[in-house]
């Protein structure tokens, strides 16, 4: 019997060849002086070009938004033509990939932004309990510079003019990365965001700065292009949501008539967010669970068989797995990655890992 997650999917944005995604994973290739996709980049993403969809790694929109050494952005003509490099070589295998745009708000440092600037987030919050990697090595995090009403605007309006430079690149849509406490994430939850402007206050402001980004990015390229990856409830770099259900269910009924091309949902935490908010979403839904160990083939059967997902994303399993599709198919072992070389940089660890023989 064929597995659910190899079969081919027609939804009413999306069509792809199976319903396997391929996650956003950081992987720190790109030139950190420039922000350009490293040569590379090209070879890894064709390599794993089988995925029904691959959504890259995050992206920046905005300098600013620019998280660790070595990740690429997606404003000057150097980077879009880099990346014209990369979905060449993806559709050239067949593929389909969307850009995850990705701006990271507060999960900064002056050791990596520009001119040592101080990272931006809705609110003055600090992160206390973590540390950040940098060029100098983890160190702690500094206490954020609150963004003003008119510079929340203009991360906005970043986001549109990197989802313009993504279709300029050849990409075939952006995914908006409104999860794992980033900007977006923190603008909605409560312990992050205690503003009193139109981006903060009541559960309608909460909402504003990603609705916005929303709206702002489908008017830009066609909504038929544009994905919005959400986490629920998740703690990750001390986000803390006091009732993530009427949030995210907020989110959905003020984004679903837009007719975006799919939400990705990573599940995480006490709240079972698929299960709620697949009935609420006439879209296509991609399902993530984020655990300890990587989400198994069997997890993602499930979740479709359950109708709680239309296709699943996987990460940590594509980067020792190239063929991850094809294992699938023919039930072959799977390899383990070397957790020391996912952000290493260089060739090892990156497009080393082999296809199946044959």
């Amino acid at each position: 019997m064929t597995s659910p997650l190899l079969l081919p999917y027609e939804g009413p944005r999306l069509t792809l060849r199976n319903r396997i995604a391929m996650a956003p994973m950081t992987r720190n290739r790109a030139d950190d002086a420039t922000g350009v996709p490293s040569p590379l980049t090209a070879e890894y993403y064709a390599q794993r070009a089988t995925a029904g969809l691959i959504v890259t790694e995050g992206i920046w929109p905005d300098v600013l938004g620019k998280g660790e050494p070595g990740v690429p952005g997606l404003v000057t003509d150097a980077q879009v033509a880099g990346w014209r490099e990369v979905t060449g070589a993806v559709h050239a295998a067949g593929g389909t990939i969307f850009a995850q745009l990705w701006h990271v708000g507060r999960m900064s440092h002056p050791l990596t932004l520009p001119g040592r600037a101080t990272p931006v987030a809705p609110s003055a919050v600090r992160i206390e309990s973590e540390t950040i990697r940098t060029n100098e090595g983890k160190v702690p995090h500094v206490t954020p510079r609150a963004l003003t009403t008119a510079e929340a605007e203009a991360a906005v309006a970043a986001f549109a003019a990197a989802a313009r430079n993504a279709v300029r690149a050849g990409f075939d849509g952006v995914e908006v990365h409104g999860a794992n406490g980033y900007l977006i994430q923190q603008f909605l939850a409560e312990n992050t965001n205690r503003r009193t402007d139109r981006y903060g206050g009541s559960l309608a402001g909460r909402l504003r700065f990603a609705v916005d980004v929303v709206e702002a990015v489908a008017a830009e390229i066609g909504p038929e292009r544009v994905g919005l990856r959400v986490s629920p409830d998740n703690p990750e770099n001390e986000i803390a949501e006091a009732d993530p259900r009427g949030t995210y269910r907020a989110l959905v009924a003020a984004l679903d008539p837009l007719g975006l091309a799919y939400l990705h949902v990573i599940e995480r935490g006490a709240y079972g967010a698929l299960a709620d908010l697949r009935p609420r979403w006439s879209g296509t839904l991609i399902g993530n669970f984020n655990g300890p160990e990587p989400t198994s083939r069997r997890a993602g059967e499930q979740a479709l068989a359950a109708g709680l997902a239309d296709v699943f994303s996987f990460g940590r399993l594509f980067i020792s797995n190239p063929d991850l599709p094809a294992r699938f198919a023919s039930g072959a072992p799977l390899d383990d990655y070397d957790t020391a070389l996912v952000h290493a940089g260089g060739r090892e660890g990156y497009v080393d890992y082999p296809a199946l023989a044959g």
